[in-house]
């Protein structure tokens, strides 16, 4: 009689019936007021009545449960309708549903859901009809109206209310879709309860929090009593609310799952796990489909989203208490599994899949992902993660790029699992284990992927498949390079030095050899290598940076040589284009260095790199470059002791080793970091003093070096120990280096100003008497000079000269004495030293650019008789020399062609200091670079005349075509340096592009050498193009009428140029078209859009015009420059960039950080596109027309051109062909039927591409499963002789012409006989086809989940499980049987006019 007392307090006995029969009749989807003051009183009642009647009913069942007393029975003794009561209670939990209820309605709605629930658990409650699957499910979700919870959502940004924005109108709102409605209901909803949060007190959130603690108990006694199994959605609803629980709050500590008193739990995500667990049970239905339910609401915990239904799920915000709950979800569903076992792996595989297939982009969230399966697929038997790893393999080639990304990540984290054993699995399976299926199979694989951001992961996973510590992931990756491998593991250690890397497998494994008809390279690793070298060059900078991870990773474990080839394609990424990509490369070499500190090809690469940085242009990359030399050169110089050198120093010196010997050329580049450390004052007295130290050691070379470089902005250095060094130094002359002689010396003219007189004499009278042995080499010679003129220096500058006139005019008239002695006397070339007749012309032309007074005529005329017949006329004369012989240009004579070379310069260098020299000997110049036939003597002429032109710009510009025409000269030398040098000249802007200089410099383009190539490319974008942008643009039109010769337009190649100058730098014909469509395609890529806009404009008002209005005649090379001109438009590099969808070229999916860009991108391109069709109504289509009336009156061949430019400036508008060519419909008409015979062809070319004409798969299993295609790599199409038969194509060529052109049908057939177009010539591999016919194709691949409405497991392109059915939950997709290739019915619809009449007659 307890409990009926405390009941009382709901004043059951007054309600009347016809209020509760309208609350039954609701259904329970809204509160009925009460009409009466009850209603009233009702409300004013205390949470604490609740409590007590609560705490009554559990004491009720507990007394009562051994007598069985039914709590139905006591109601109906006392009068207490069961309907009356669950009315009530329903009233007061509808309370707890106002968005502005208070605390007392809360509590009170939640306590009365407890109450109705525990009532529902005692037996008799479906007999006595207490149970309403409404009013259920609102009692078990009333929490979340009741409790103000965070939704993990970004709040939307409330914008300021001011004046401005009051005073705009109101813009009309967009009708947006229910489900647009429902997110902004649900979001709005959410906004207002965290709004309302901040209005309750700590100890009402404490008071309402209890109250939900006693739901969720009520709820999990139910479960233990009360079957649902007939209840499906009721089911399903207590699963989401259990999954609601799981954020309610946080969770501390790990979850005993375990654990059945529910008074002992302390968290509510403790109970909700507990009720997920009691749900998993016989009573409430089939296990596994129950399992199943409660996976799939999990696979959204364990992605960290939030889904609502028939919502698009959406992430929630990281936060270490979504990452908790994601990480107890994890560990409820290995506690189910290890419950369940065998029954529940099927389900854990599904779960496996569909957490793959939802994943996103986001790098986060990928990680965590990957973290998920790997911890899942560890709860599989091996047959299982057998299975597993086949699915991924197929799902690794799914058409959405986040898939493909997604499975690289999976596979680093089943990498970092244990390698499973071959024990218990299925022997179909057993292939799918081993470590080197996921990274051979999977893993590299996705290096040929479309997308850049999934080849460049995959590349970046390569190199960290290196670090795991597993055996078989090292020899897995040895396998993809064993040829490299196998000829670089023994070499590289013995010749390169002492190599200290990680432990490498080297062995090459023993293994059948696999004979196969597919013409598959012998050295697949080094194909593999080449492509990873090539993937340093990819347009996208993400992928080169990945690529060199990928390579340093290689090189570090030895995997690939460290030999200068790959080294080199490391080092030049240090001047790549991406700034990203230089401190990328920077950190690669440093880390190699690192790790092979005695290899001397890392030693120059890392010199090469690092050097040629110190030049960049970014602030950043050249600290970089600055920090790695001063770590590993400057903080290394310490004074010399001949017992001990640690490794760091070690390396320092044999660095300036190779600086002074193999890589001299980039102590050029050495001196920028030297004039930086200057100005940080990082030079100090004890620097200087360890430096000189090292002078007289056994590497004094790199001593040197460091002197030569500080030395001229220093006066801290110890000029006593340099005397003495360089004293001995000339006592031992013969056994010093040439460069670091050169570097001595260097030093010996910087210390110039700091010394006394009497030392300067001495070492002038060194100097001399050296210079006067002409026994010292070429470069000592010019160091000399250069020291003995830092000598002469002093502030008057009279005295300056005065010194040189003497000291340089003595060299110069010993050497004029030595040269008369040869050319004057009759026998003086008889037992010639050549050598020594070299040093005398080069010291001649070194001295004489200090002393121009000393230069007489017959200096001049004895250097210019050694390049002509003159010297032996000269040899006859007796007395004085003529003033001056007649000279037209070099011809050969007795003396060698190495002679002449050097003649020529010192020729040069006498004019540098003559102008009327200058224009005498220039036409001469230009005479031998037509005519010279010494490649020598034609290099040094092209040197020459570039250095005149600084001083003598206005003489030189004349004669600039016959530099330029070197760019072809047969010597790939000559090129080389007239393109340096040529780039040079127009970079300080000494030459213009004027006359032809632009295209004969474009056509190094296509230089057969490819070094030439790329210097012209990189020559022109990093270093012309910068300094004007729109050179391309104004260049290009011209180039098509340049590169053919042409010369009948008024406007276009009108420059002036001989016949052979036109004809050497002509690329007309054939056989020259892939060179310009080459440049046509490179000076289109790196034009802007306005450029490419305004391009293609200029061609139609200038070019077409003229040939529709017959001012251009259509002779033989007028129809081949209008055929040209319509290939050039035709290029997809010529379409507006703006007009391409980057997303939907790529197939990627949009982030929602990207959406705002996207957007734009989408505005851009409708703009852009309305500006293209408007300009190709008004002005392209009526000059097209115009155009094709004059070709068909002539019956041009270059109609078909026409058509064809037609059809891709037409692939935009492909349903509008009607509307924009509306003045012509015959046209109109073709050129639909020409679009779609276009469409047909492509259509075979997919089906061809999808045929099952593949390499034989390296898993013997692999031929019975049905991989997904895969985007990036085509099917391989073998030739051989033997061809799959294919019926003839219709003659597409006859097809774009007009009707009246066509042929009669005799001349058609045996056209189509002769050029008929059939399949290209295939071979069918073994095992490539299985049970179809060549020609049926793969069907796309079809990845649909109904996880929501059914469940599934994810199948095979085919709709079949590649497991047993028993191991497997199965649904077949809706979408199972995939429609069939339609055949084609096209035909013309001028033919369907023509034979409509036919048919009415």
């Amino acid at each position: 009689m307890d409990l009926i007392q405390d009941l009382r307090f709901l004043r059951l006995n007054e309600i009347s019936e016809g209020w509760v029969d309208a609350v039954w009749d609701l259904e329970f989807t809204e509160r009925k007021e009460f009409d009466d003051p009850v209603g009233e009183e009702l409300e004013t009642r205390d949470s604490q009545d609740f409590q007590n009647l609560h705490q009554r009913l559990l004491v009720f069942i507990q007394e009562n449960a051994a007598n069985e007393q039914s709590v139905w029975a006591m109601l109906q003794e006392n009068g207490i309708p069961v309907k009356t009561l669950v009315a009530v209670l329903s009233f007061f939990v509808f309370g707890g549903k106002f968005k502005n209820a208070g605390v007392k309605q809360r509590v009170n709605a939640l306590q009365a859901a407890s109450l109705y629930l525990l009532l529902l658990g005692m037996p008799g409650s479906i007999a006595n009809k207490a149970f309403h699957g409404g009013l259920f499910d609102l009692c078990t979700s009333i929490w979340t109206h009741c409790w103000p919870q965070e939704t993990g959502k970004k709040r939307k940004k409330v914008a300021p209310k001011n004046s401005q924005a009051a005073g705009k109108k109101p813009k009309p709102q967009r009708k947006f879709a229910e489900k647009d409605l429902e997110e902004g209901e649900e979001e709005d909803d959410d906004e207002e309860e965290e709004d309302a949060a901040e209005h309750f007190s700590s100890q009402d959130l404490v008071e309402i929090r209890e109250a939900v603690v006693l739901l969720v108990k009520s709820l999990l006694i139910l479960l233990q009593t009360f079957s649902l199994k007939d209840l499906p959605q009721n089911v399903n609803n207590i699963t989401r609310v259990f999954i609601k629980l799981l954020y309610f709050e946080p969770i501390i500590g790990e979850i005993n799952f375990a654990e059945q008193d529910i008074n002992r739990m302390r968290s509510v995500p403790e109970m909700a796990f507990h009720g997920l667990q009691l749900l998993y049970s016989a009573k409430h239905g089939d296990q596994k489909q129950t399992l199943l339910r409660i996976f799939h609401h999990l696979l959204y915990v364990i992605l960290m989203m939030t889904k609502n239904r028939n919502l698009k799920p959406t992430l929630l915000v990281l936060s270490q208490g979504v990452l908790t709950t994601r990480n107890q979800a994890l560990h409820f569903v290995s506690h189910m599994v290890n419950e369940g076992k065998e029954e529940t792996l099927s389900c854990v595989r599904i779960l496996l899949q569909h957490i793959c297939d939802q994943m996103v982009e986001k790098c986060e969230f990928r990680s965590h992902g990957a973290h998920a399966v790997k911890t899942l697929s560890g709860l599989l038997s091996s047959s299982g993660y057998a299975w597993f790893v086949k699915w991924l393999s197929a799902f690794s080639k799914h058409s959405k790029m986040v898939g493909r990304l997604f499975s690289v990540d999976v596979v680093m984290a089943l990498l970092e699992q244990p390698e499973r054993s071959p024990e218990g699995c299925d022997p179909d399976l057993v292939n799918y284990l081993p470590y080197k299926y996921l990274i051979q199979e999977v893993l590299f694989a996705r290096r040929m992927d479309v997308s850049p951001t999934v080849q460049g992961h995959a590349l970046a996973c390569l190199a960290q498949c290196l670090e795991l510590p597993s055996m078989n992931a090292t020899k897995a990756v040895q396998g993809l390079f064993t040829t490299i491998g196998s000829q670089s593991g023994f070499h590289a250690q013995t010749t390169e030095g002492n190599l200290t890397s990680h432990p490498t497998y080297r062995t090459l494994p023993f293994r059948t050899m696999e004979l196969s008809n597919t013409q598959s390279s012998p050295c697949e690793g080094k194909v593999n290598l080449e492509h990873i070298l090539s993937r340093m060059k990819h347009p996208n900078t993400n992928v080169r940076k990945l690529a060199l991870q990928a390579l340093v990773g290689l090189l570090k474990h030895n995997v690939v040589p460290t030999n200068s080839e790959n080294l080199s394609v490391l080092a030049a990424r240090c001047r790549d284009p991406a700034v990203s990509v230089k401190k990328k490369a920077l950190q690669c070499v440093g880390e190699l260095l690192a790790l092979n500190p005695g290899c001397t090809n890392v030693q120059k690469a890392w010199l090469e790199g690092v050097c040629s940085a110190l030049m960049d242009s970014e602030s950043s990359v050249q600290e970089k470059a600055l920090e790695a030399l001063e770590e590993k050169l400057l903080s290394q110089i310490k004074p010399f002791t001949s017992d001990y050198l640690d490794m760091n120093q070690t390396l320092a010196w044999d660095l300036l080793h190779h600086l002074c010997h193999d890589c001299h050329k980039l102590s050029r580049y050495f001196s920028k970091a030297f004039e930086i450390w200057h100005k940080q004052n990082r030079f100090t007295p004890s620097f200087f003093n360890a430096l000189t130290s090292h002078t007289e050691a056994p590497h004094a070379a790199g001593a040197w070096l460091l002197l030569s470089k500080v030395t001229m902005s220093s006066a801290k250095l110890p000029y006593g120990k340099v005397l003495d060094a360089w004293d001995k130094i000339m006592t031992n002359l013969n056994e010093v280096n040439t460069k670091t002689l050169c570097n001595v010396l260097c030093v010996i003219g910087d210390i110039a100003p700091h010394l006394n007189p009497d030392t300067q004499e001495l070492i002038i009278r060194d100097l001399m008497s050296q210079l006067k042995t002409f026994t010292l080499p070429l470069d000592v010679v010019n160091a000399a000079v250069e020291a003995l003129v830092q000598y002469g220096r002093s502030e008057d500058v009279n005295l300056t000269q005065s010194f040189l006139n003497q000291h340089c005019g003595e060299l110069v008239s010993l050497c004029e004495s030595f040269l008369a002695s040869i050319i004057l006397k009759k026998y003086g070339k008889q037992n010639l030293d050549e050598d020594l007749m070299v040093k005398y012309l080069h010291t001649l032309g070194t001295a004489s650019v200090n002393c121009p007074a000393k230069i007489s005529k017959r200096t001049i005329l004895l250097v210019e008789s050694i390049l002509t017949t003159n010297s032996d006329k000269l040899a006859d004369v007796q007395g004085e020399l003529p003033a001056s012989l007649p000279l037209s240009q070099f011809r050969q004579n007795s003396f060698s062609t190495k002679i002449r070379a050097h003649g020529v310069l010192t020729l040069g260098k006498l004019c540098l200091q003559h102008e009327e020299l200058v224009q005498k000997y220039l036409p001469v110049f230009a005479r031998e670079l037509e005519e010279g036939t010494e490649v020598s003597v034609r290099n040094n002429v092209v040197v020459i005349m570039c250095d005149l032109c600084i001083r003598y710009t206005n003489s030189v510009d004349n004669y600039i075509p016959n530099i330029s025409a070197r760019l072809q000269d047969s010597s790939a030398t000559i090129r080389e340096n007239t393109l340096i040098m040529l780039t040079n000249l127009l970079q300080e802007e000494y030459v213009k592009w004027k006359g032809s200089l632009f295209f004969r410099f474009i056509t190094a383009l296509g230089d057969p050498v490819p070094f030439i190539s790329n210097m012209c490319e990189y020559c022109l974008l990093n270093v012309l193009l910068k300094k004007n942008p729109d050179m391309f643009s104004q260049h290009f039109i011209e180039c098509i009428f340049y590169f053919h010769s042409y010369t009948k337009h008024k406007s276009y190649n009108k420059f002036p140029q001989s016949d052979k100058e036109m004809l050497s730098s002509s690329l007309k014909g054939p056989q020259n078209q892939q060179k310009r469509f080459h440049i046509y395609r490179f000076l289109l890529e790196h034009c802007t859009d306005a450029q490419r806009f305004n391009i293609t404009n200029k061609i139609n008002q200038t070019v077409l015009e003229c040939f529709a209005d017959q001012e251009l005649p259509l002779d033989t090379e007028g129809s081949d420059l209008l055929s040209e001109i319509f290939a050039v438009l035709s290029l997809k590099e010529i379409k507006l960039q703006a007009m391409k969808s980057k997303a939907a070229a790529e197939g990627e999916d949009v982030e929602e950080e990207n959406m705002a860009k996207a957007v734009l991108e989408a505005a851009q391109k409708k703009v852009v596109s309305q500006v293209h069709k408007r300009v190709l109504v008004e002005h392209t289509v009526p000059l097209i027309i115009s155009l094709k009336h004059r070709l068909e009156q002539n019956r041009s061949p270059v109609l078909k051109d026409l058509m064809a430019y037609l059809q891709v400036i037409m692939q935009d508008y492909k349903n509008e062909v009607n509307t924009i060519f509306a003045g012509d419909e015959q046209l109109a008409s073709e050129l639909e039927f020409a679009l779609k015979e276009a469409e047909r062809l492509e259509g075979m070319v997919d089906l061809i591409e999808t045929c099952s004409i593949q390499q034989v798969p390296k898993t013997p299993t692999a031929a019975q499963s049905a991989p997904l295609a895969s985007p990036a790599r085509p099917p391989l199409v073998l030739p051989l002789r033997f061809a799959t038969p294919q019926p003839p194509q219709r003659n597409t060529l006859s097809s774009l012409l007009p009707l009246s052109e066509r042929r009669p049908n005799t001349l058609l057939r045996q056209k189509d006989q002769k050029r008929s177009n059939y399949l290209e010539e295939t071979v069918i591999v073994k095992g490539g086809v299985d049970t179809r016919a060549i020609s049926t194709p793969i069907g796309v691949a079809n990845m649909n989940l109904t996880f929501d409405g059914q469940v599934s497991v994810i199948l095979s392109e085919k709709g079949t499980s590649s497991v047993d059915e028993n191991n497997v939950v199965c649904v077949l997709p809706s979408e199972q049987n995939a429609s069939r290739v339609k055949q084609w019915n096209i035909q013309s619809p001028l033919r369907k006019s023509k034979r409509t009449p036919l048919q009415d007659e």
